[in-house]
């Protein structure tokens, strides 16, 4: 599949480092000539210095040999143009745009087939926003994220030195096998996908599948205590916090929001009814402490300047909050945030790679979802009824050593799947996998499972 992609930033680096380990012919478009020779030092693809809004430019990527084009610079006039262009030159393209401009999103009708034809429209702020009221269902995780229409749950747990669970080796799970899967470890820098003989250790960062309705039974099962979420307070009343506190301002959720503009703590009022909007600096520790940030069950700092986030992130902890969610813009601080005891980490730019990811897989993957920053992948595939793989039980099934099966649906059934299990044509499967273990799972399923 040949692939260009305008604009090399966060974003679009990623996403062309990704295709290109999987073997996709990837073309860079980046006007910027210290990122261009970035790109050609690091990643197998070609890189052309230019304008997307540039025809010629477009030409000589190869526009009407291409299948997709992603524009994903930090304009969005930039990407938009392209994707007209794009349309103009070439009839047989899928267009992928990168908007940010909640406006624009206001006005989703100029996308559609009859003006702009774009086929997916991407907003890193919402699909932001999506993964943190995720996080809002359970207070306790540090990471939600839903499969098959949210009939399947990924849990991340990070795991406490007094956890009865410490020591305790996968293969002994037998009283949870049928609820929950294990199926990624991240300990320290260190992501694992485990087998029967692996021991959780403190401070492992878990990542559980389980079916939806197995959700408020799993901190029980677990030996975890789960309490519920009543109160929340945002730092940041930007376009994210806004957005946040709108989605919770029907909710029964006690949330405060702070921001430091007085002129914007007005337009806040004026769109937020029951949330509480306080002028002032989310890094006032007296502030803090007379809204009582102890009993705050989840602190969100979304402010624009990430190492104010952070900062506001440690000292919500140690005035008592029970969990902070930070927004972080630079993917690779992620690792480090994490390691000093912030517990979830959000980033509209990871957030734009895994919706971009998902729709150019889709077909042959219905769904794909990093996990801890870029180290892992949960990727839904669906069998069909030439695989080789179907009506075979999984432990003969020859899977990368890097990857598991960590769910089965089949119709309205969820399986947790244990080496018996045995795929059916039409089961959709949900994979993990080490990022090196990705291009031998599409050789293993390339004529086994749907094309595009």
């Amino acid at each position: 599949m040949k692939i260009i992609i305008i604009g090399a930033g966060e974003v679009g680096f990623n996403i062309a480092q990704r295709l290109s380990e999987e073997n996709h012919d990837v073309v860079v478009i980046e006007k910027d000539p210290n990122k261009i020779r970035h790109i050609q030092n690091v990643i197998d693809v070609q890189a052309i210095l230019g304008s997307g809004t540039n025809p010629s430019t477009l030409r000589e990527a190869g526009i009407k040999e291409s299948d997709i084009i992603v524009a994903a610079t930090d304009s969005d006039e930039v990407n938009l143009i392209a994707c007209l262009y794009a349309q103009h030159l070439t009839d047989y393209i899928t267009k992928i745009a990168r908007v940010r401009n909640p406006d624009y999103m206001e006005h989703r009708e100029i996308f559609n087939q009859d003006f702009l034809n774009i086929d997916l429209v991407i907003n890193p702020e919402s699909e932001m926003v999506a993964s943190m009221l995720r996080l809002t269902e359970v207070p306790a995780a540090t990471e939600v994220i839903d499969f098959v229409d949210g009939r399947i749950k990924l849990i991340g747990i990070t795991i406490k030195d007094d956890s009865p669970l410490v020591g305790r080796k996968l293969s002994s799970f037998t009283d949870l096998e049928h609820a929950i899967l294990v199926g990624v470890i991240v300990r320290g820098e260190e992501v694992i996908i485990p087998k029967g003989q692996d021991t959780i250790q403190p401070n492992d960062l878990i990542y559980c599948v389980t079916r939806r309705e197995e959700v408020s039974n799993i901190f029980r099962l677990l030996n975890l205590r789960e309490e519920g979420l009543s109160r929340l307070m945002i730092v940041g009343g930007g376009q994210t916090g806004l957005a946040l506190a709108s989605s919770l301002d029907t909710t029964t959720i006690n949330t405060k929001i702070i921001e430091k503009d007085g002129q914007r703590c007005l337009e806040l009022a004026e769109k937020l009814e029951n949330v509480v909007v306080l002028n002032g600096d989310g890094t006032d520790r007296d502030l803090l402490m007379e809204e009582n940030v102890a009993e705050v069950d989840i602190m969100v700092a979304v402010t624009g300047d990430e190492e104010n986030n952070v900062l506001i992130s440690l000292l919500g902890k140690a005035l008592g909050v029970r969990k902070t969610v930070t927004r972080i813009g630079k993917l690779s601080y992620i690792p480090l945030v994490s390691a000093i005891g912030i517990d979830t980490v959000v980033s509209p730019r990871l957030s734009a790679i895994r919706a971009i990811l998902q729709y150019i897989r889709k077909g042959k993957v219905i769904c794909v979802t990093p996990l801890k920053g870029e180290g892992a992948e949960a990727i839904e595939f669906e069998a069909l009824e030439t695989s080789d793989i179907v009506n075979t039980p999984l432990s003969e099934v020859k899977f990368p050593k890097e990857a598991i099966v960590g769910a089965i649906v089949r119709g309205e059934e969820v399986i947790i799947p244990r080496g018996h299990n045995v795929i059916k044509p039409h089961d959709h499967l949900i994979i993990f996998a080490l990022k090196g273990a990705i291009p031998k799972l599409e050789k293993l399923f390339t004529v086994k499972l749907e094309y595009f």
